[in-house]
Parts: C-alpha cells; structure tokens; sequence
C-alpha cells in the first residue's frame, strides 16, 4: 500500500546540501535525535497547556521530518552510525510522537483513554519496524500507517484546530478508533514481512 514513507528519497535528496553543510560544522546525528526528540516534548506540552497555536504543529510536524531524515543522513552517509545512536532514533521517535499527540487528549470532548490506546499502539507500529532487525533482517517501514502518515494526520488535525472549525463529536471518537485500527494493520504488515 502506498505510504508517505516512500517518498523519503527524493525528500532526503532536497536535504543533501543541509546535511554535508552540517557535518562540515561538527553538527553530530546524534546531536539532532536528541534535539527533535526534546523539541517534541517542548512544544506537545505547550499545546497540552495551552490549547492554543495548533498551526504550530503541523509546522513543527515537518521540521521535526526534516530532522529525522537529516540525521539519518548525517549518521549513514558521515560515519557517525553507532548502536547509542540507533538506541536513541528509536526511543526518541516514540517519545516525541507521544509528546505531539498526547495534547488531544487534554482537549475538551476527546477521550483520554481513546487518544492514550492511540499513542500506545502508535508505538507498538515501531516496535513492529524493529523486530526486523531483531532477526536479523533490516527495519521494516512498511505502511499504511506509518510515522510519516501519522504525523501527516496530526498535522492535518493541527491545522484544522488552528483555522479554528468545529470538530464533531462523532469524529472525536472515530478518528482514535481509525487510528488504531491502521495502526494494527501496519503492525501485521510489518510483522509478516519480517517473518
């Protein structure tokens, strides 16, 4: 199934002069994780707080992109890959998607529980992608909910917030649930194919 992973290629391509730019400065992979990953958590408890300056998400959401395939990039393409880096890239990248879409559930009308089971099986996608490399075989980044479909669908959600239209309360249940349910199909996707 298509997904937004697969044009991770040509997007890294546009990134190339950024990242040999960056690594001529001294600027580590590592260094960006941890920054995205500490950048997330900053600004998903600033809308948790605030409930205002949704536009800031989905601004935040492709930044946060860039950042993750510049260190990538920066560890595959300069020497810098490392197993504390590839410990850090995982962890961190569940962490931060935690962090942008744990405020929805601080919102007025949308359940916690629902947006929580949300963020647990979000992360359980992820771990799904690593168990390729647990047997040996490469990560597995299969769709159709991936992190970059799920941070274009935070996005999306950011954006309609900030333009301040209504949310249906039908949606503020539905939306989790589909959620979910792509979130399992991309976890058995991804588990077969590791198998």
């Amino acid at each position: 199934m298509p997904t937004l992973y697969s044009l991770k290629p040509r997007f890294q391509q546009l990134l190339r002069p950024v990242v040999k730019g960056l690594a001529r400065a001294g600027v580590t992979a590592n260094e960006i994780t941890v920054a995205a990953g500490i950048t997330s958590v900053v600004v998903g408890g600033w809308l948790a707080a605030q409930h205002t300056g949704w536009i800031v998400l989905p601004v935040f959401l492709f930044v946060r992109m860039a950042l993750n395939a510049i260190d990538g990039m920066l560890a595959r393409e300069h020497g810098q890959q490392s197993k504390l880096g590839a410990v850090l890239n995982e962890l961190l990248d569940v962490v931060s998607d935690a962090a942008l879409t744990l405020p929805f559930a601080t919102l007025p009308g949308w359940s916690p529980l629902l947006v929580c089971a949300a963020i647990f099986f979000a992360a359980l996608t992820e771990m799904a992608g690593v168990i390729g490399q647990a047997l040996g075989d490469t990560r597995r980044n299969e769709g159709p909910f991936g992190k970059s479909d799920r941070a274009f669908a935070l996005g999306f959600a950011g954006a309609w917030l900030s333009l301040g239209w209504p949310v249906n309360a039908w949606v503020m249940e539905i939306a989790p649930a589909v959620w979910i349910i792509l979130c399992c199909a991309t976890i058995v996707q991804r588990v077969r194919r590791a198998l």
